[in-house]
């Protein structure tokens, strides 16, 4: 079961075959602490973080800043291990990175002397399958629609569409996480909500599970099928929130209004409603 996989993560030894055994969901994250040591203090990060996804949801991370959203991004792609708990997915706990969860940062950080269709394409190139998977470069180009780009440099692009390139070069590796930390940030307006709609449109398209961070309330509310407000930092899930919506949702609805001013109560900000 859950619980004793955790006894053995948090004693360091884990047994994926304990974890499989346990049905997990797509994701769970059990019971998990983390945090760093800055000179001589510690700094904690998360406190006792316990949530599970579902096959295909959609996860938005809102809290304070500084909280530790982020953090929690890293322990799912593996590039850190928490300090007691399990993360883990179906097939046992995240030990390290995997292509199969792919983090998508704020900044798109291209190469600048690839073009576009070579951005793309390093994630298979460095594992040895883009001569067999060619034609996948190219489907995740229109899927973005940025098929008439292939051969243009990141400095020809605009913010936007440096954007869907980032998020092209994740998709390409057929992932089943995408994880996204504040992808639109540095977007103008527009463009920030052209692509809320462009990323709702490609995760119902791929069917991947999305956690997406982001400080933006309406943001979340209209892309994500659950809200996760966390705390100030060290990190504490205060609510998870449904949002029982189709799409594509919009601003005005009654329920999406009645949802932000709750979770504005929620972050301490009832009165700036």
């Amino acid at each position: 079961m859950v619980e004793s996989a955790l006894r053995e993560r948090t004693s360091g030894e884990v047994s994926a075959s304990s974890l499989q055994a346990s049905l997990l969901p797509a994701l769970a994250v059990r019971d998990v602490s983390h945090g760093f040591f800055l000179r001589d203090t510690h700094l904690q990060v998360l406190d006792r973080v316990d949530f599970s996804v579902g096959v295909g949801e959609f996860i938005a991370l809102l809290g304070p800043s500084g909280c530790g959203k982020s953090t929690l991004l890293r322990l799912v792609a593996g590039l850190e291990t928490p300090v007691s708990g399990v993360v883990a997915t179906e097939e046992g706990p995240i030990l390290g990175p995997d292509p199969s969860r792919i983090l998508v940062f704020q900044d798109p950080t291209l190469f600048p002397w690839r073009k576009v269709w070579d951005n793309i394409a390093i994630g298979l190139e460095a594992r040895g399958l883009l001569r067999a998977s060619r034609a996948r470069v190219d489907d995740v180009l229109r899927l973005v629609g940025l098929q008439n780009f292939a051969n243009a440099y990141p400095h020809q692009l605009s913010g936007g569409m440096a954007q869907r390139v980032s998020l092209a070069r994740a998709l390409v590796n057929d992932p089943k996480f995408l994880l996204l930390d504040e992808p639109l940030g540095k977007l103008d307006a527009l463009t920030r909500l052209s692509m809320q709609g462009e990323i709702v449109r490609i995760w119902q398209s791929a069917g991947f599970v999305a956690l997406l961070v982001t400080h933006d309330i309406e943001e979340a509310l209209l892309m994500a099928t659950r809200v996760l407000v966390f705390s100030e930092r060290p990190a504490r899930i205060k609510a998870d929130i449904r949002i029982d919506k189709a799409y594509p949702r919009h601003r005005d609805d009654e329920d999406l209004v009645r949802q932000r001013h709750e979770i504005l109560t929620l972050l301490g900000h009832a009165s700036d409603w």
